[in-house]
């Protein structure tokens, strides 16, 4: 929840604080600047306490032999399924804030055109090893189900 505690407040805190410089160094824009203060305390709000919160009461994933499945979102949801049979590539993912908190994205690619199937927020050590655990499954499964 941390990590999307902190995307949150990287994209809600620099637009709140620009608000607040320009309402006081800019006095005929503070009519329409105190309403964008007032929507960018409400998103920063909804972005670092609710956000998270329903985030993960929907974010879950499982690996099985034959499969890999998640859901996430917190808007829009979305469910996706990838037969291992059909996985070209499984990458462990670190961005610079996934780093700073320890954590890793599994991606893992099908020949699907609605693309990859991410599974963020993991531990590094859990990334990695469900990444060479889909690995030898994959090169174990034979033909590619088409």
């Amino acid at each position: 929840m941390g990590w999307w505690v902190l995307q949150s407040l990287l994209l809600s805190v620099p637009i709140l604080a620009a608000s607040i410089v320009a309402y006081a160094w800019w006095e005929p824009a503070r009519p329409w600047l105190a309403w964008l203060i007032a929507v960018a305390g409400v998103l920063l709000v909804v972005g670092v306490v609710i956000e998270p919160l329903w985030r993960y009461r929907v974010h879950r994933w499982e690996t099985t032999p034959e499969a890999v499945y998640a859901r996430s979102g917190w808007l829009v949801r979305e469910w996706r399924a990838a037969p291992l049979s059909r996985v070209q590539t499984v990458d462990a993912l670190r961005g610079p804030l996934e780093q700073l908190l320890g954590l890793s994205t599994l991606r893992v690619t099908t020949a699907s055109s609605y693309g990859a199937i991410d599974i963020g927020g993991l531990d590094q050590k859990t990334a990695a090893g469900l990444a060479e655990k889909l690995t030898e499954i994959t090169q174990q499964t034979p033909g590619d189900a088409t």
